[in-house]
């Protein structure tokens, strides 16, 4: 017991660490979009269900015997694979959706060992029920979700914080051969028993699972009323599509969650693990302990929590105060998965059937991380499938109620129980349906791809307000301008006169014509600044934002400037370019509220220096609600021999103007010591300093040391 026991946790602790490493390692080479994490969990689940696949048919069709070689053998090719470094090789070349590349990225670097991991809980048990008939595994299921649990709540608090991204690949490609090694030792035992005799006496050589089962007494399982009876009958067909719908809606609402946060605060390993964890507890919760999942407790904090869920999704467009939206987020999805994995661990069949479950169970998950990571950026062109699938959580806790009822005290809180969850569903499914027909109404275009929506809408023109454009990506402004033909040409938002770039503008406009390098397109404001003789090049990774910025706004129709807009990531398209000579590379590259990491790494900065005039100007937009950039830039400018000057502007002259926050980079004296005139200002100081704090690499980052 204690050899399973301890190859199926450290299996567990594996499948779990390694999906926040190998995400953080290739975030920054697509963009560094919340998607990227979404695509990575589509990859998880799908090789969880090869995996469960492959254990299933394995424990059907094949002897113990076979089964064990079969393994053995696999895992030895998967020893060949290791280091998990994934190659720089498949970095991005064409500008557009990076979701196959991503794909086949991992599917070549952690395909086999992760799909192997994932088959050990479920094989694992199946051998363990075949050499202790009548034992009962679930337990052991129970262990492997522990050992996840640990691993994530280890990631962001020692592994991330501690270790660079290379030393991480290598100590788990170390602990990953240790698994082998236990693996196979379980595989020598059973091995063994298969040439043993049964607890009957009868030699065991060449029979299967089912085989052994045979020779059992009735085990229990359950009936459409939850009552529990011995049968060795198959579940039916519509047992079985319940617990993939089950497992596919937690599984959807972890990637919902996950996404929505990590889009309006940051694409960060700890963001991506507390939905994760949440997600992970309930499982451990519900089956560990058959009455830890109570239906008089969790089905009304399910139906409690909706409120609050509505609440948080559009209050201020979204922008519910992070101290309140992880949390009531956290408990949205604890109330959900409960419900869900609860059902589930009710409605488990007997011993035999472990594997057949833990396969609808992990095809479930694939469905719904295959829904949120491909079907919805396709089918929809606003964020709706969190709404839908609060919706169909609710739906599936109703249909539970009126068709699994199981075993009620009193018959009249089963009534109640099932009204309740059907006048939910349906007041839920009416409340989302009038919102979302009142954004349909408001932006004057909606649309989305791999990395998030894009919205534009228009404020008319009255007394109190300047009649503007505005773009949204995510729930963050993007860029404004305003609707007068005379006036739209007028830097606005974040970027007016009184700004960091705003500022550096102006000083270079008394300098003759300048190169200026825009990463990050937007509405196209910066061109508000341009002059005859001057060249703009922007840098933009999303196609969609081209396209609006081109049809929607006129600032690159009206830049008299020579300029172009280069697709693509721009930190990869710098690095193919010869030196630009620049003298102003402006970094604005936010995504919602989440700025790419790899844009911010002190190689990044050499990279832009390497592009920029010797005095040239290196100007950082910092604003952000919840991320304390500035100590980031400032460390890397010391890093690197430069001088970093934080500008905080109120925006407070005109009402199209945006309050921001730059740092400027550069060595140019006039600006590093505050002799000319454009940086004598109240809120121009030195960019703050923070002592303890690393400097950020390729190699190492950690986002969750500069929350506010």
């Amino acid at each position: 017991m204690l050899l399973y026991a301890c190859t199926i946790f450290l299996s567990a602790f594996l499948l779990f660490e390694v999906q926040p490493m190998i995400g953080k390692i290739i975030l920054p080479w697509f963009g560094g979009s919340a998607a990227v994490w979404s695509t990575c969990l589509l990859f998880f689940q799908a090789s969880l269900l090869a995996g469960y696949l492959y254990a299933h048919c394995s424990t059907r069709y094949l002897k113990p015997r076979q089964q064990a070689i079969l393994h053995v053998a696999l895992m030895a090719v998967s020893l060949a694979l290791l280091p998990i470094l994934p190659s720089p090789d498949w970095k991005p070349s064409q500008p557009g959706d990076p979701s196959g590349r991503i794909l086949l990225l991992l599917a070549a670097t952690i395909g086999l060992p992760y799909m192997l991991l994932s088959t050990t809980s479920p094989l694992l048990q199946a051998w363990f029920v075949m050499a202790k008939p009548g034992a009962i595994p679930y337990r052991l299921f129970a262990l492997s979700n522990i050992g996840s649990l640990l691993a994530l709540c280890s990631f962001p608090v020692l592994v991330e914080p501690l270790f660079t991204n290379r030393v991480q690949a290598l100590g788990w490609s170390g602990l990953y051969a240790v698994f082998v090694l236990l693996c196979a030792l379980v595989a020598w035992k059973t091995w063994r028993a298969a040439g043993g005799p049964l607890p009957n006496g009868r030699g065991s050589e060449g029979i299967s699972e089912a085989s052994v089962n045979r020779s059992e007494a009735p085990i229990p399982s359950r009936d459409r009323q939850g009552a529990v009876v011995p049968t060795f009958e198959p579940p039916d067909w519509k047992l079985q599509a319940l617990w993939a719908a089950l497992a596919a809606c937690a599984s959807a609402l972890l990637l919902e969650i996950t996404n929505h946060l990590s889009q309006n605060v940051a694409p960060i390993p700890f963001l991506w693990v507390v939905p994760l964890g949440i997600y992970l507890l309930s499982f451990i919760i519900c089956f560990e302990r058959e009455r830890a999942y109570q239906r008089i407790v969790f089905l009304p904090l399910l139906a409690l929590s909706l409120g609050p869920a509505t609440y948080a999704l559009y209050y201020n467009m979204g922008n519910l105060n992070i101290k309140w939206s992880i949390p009531t987020f956290a408990v949205v999805l604890f109330a959900c998965c409960m419900v869900c994995h609860g059902e589930l661990a009710r409605l488990k069949p007997a011993p035999r059937y472990l594997t057949n479950f833990y396969l609808m169970v992990s095809l479930g998950g694939a469905v719904g991380g295959l829904f949120v990571a491909v079907g919805a950026p396709r089918l929809f062109h606003t964020f709706v499938e969190l709404p839908l699938t609060l919706v169909a959580c609710c739906a599936l806790a109703a249909t539970v109620l009126w068709a699994w009822p199981g075993e009620w005290k009193f018959k009249q809180v089963l009534t109640i129980a099932r009204i309740a969850m059907l006048v939910a569903t349906i007041a839920l499914a009416g409340y989302l349906g009038y919102r979302k027909h009142l954004d349909d109404q408001r932006y004057e275009l909606s649309i989305r791809n791999f990395y998030g929506v894009l919205r534009v809408y228009d404020t008319p023109d009255t007394e109190d307000q300047t009649g503007v454009r505005e773009l949204n990506h995510g729930t963050i402004n993007h860029g404004t301008q305003i609707l007068e033909a005379a006036r739209r040409r007028t830097a606005t938002s974040y970027y007016g006169p009184s700004s960091g770039i705003g500022r550096a503008m102006r000083y270079l406009k008394d300098k003759g014509p300048a190169r200026i390098g825009v990463i990050g397109l937007g509405a196209g404001v910066t061109a508000a600044y341009c002059r005859p003789g001057d060249f703009f090049r922007f840098y933009e990774i999303n196609p969609l934002d081209l396209g609006i910025a081109s049809n929607w706004f006129t600032f690159l129709k009206d830049c008299p400037a020579d300029h172009d807009v280069l697709l693509g990531d721009a930190r990869l398209t710098l690095e193919r370019q010869p030196a630009q000579q620049y003298d102003l590379i402006a970094v604005d590259a936010f995504s919602s509220d989440a700025i790419p990491v790899h844009l911010l790494t002190r190689e990044a900065f050499m990279l832009y220096f390497h592009h920029l005039k010797p005095n040239g100007i290196l100007a950082v937009h910092v604003s952000n609600r919840y991320l304390d950039l500035v100590p980031v830039v400032s460390r890397n400018a010391q890093e690197i021999g430069k001088a970093a000057l934080q500008i905080d502007d109120g925006g407070e002259e005109y009402d199209y103007l945006t309050s921001s926050d730059w740092v400027l980079v550069t060595s140019d004296p006039a600006i590093a010591m505050f002799t000319d005139h454009l940086f004598h200002a109240a809120k121009i100081t030195r960019a703050r300093m923070r002592p303890n704090l690393r400097p950020w690499t390729d190699d190492y980052s950690n986002l969750f040391q500069i929350l506010k």
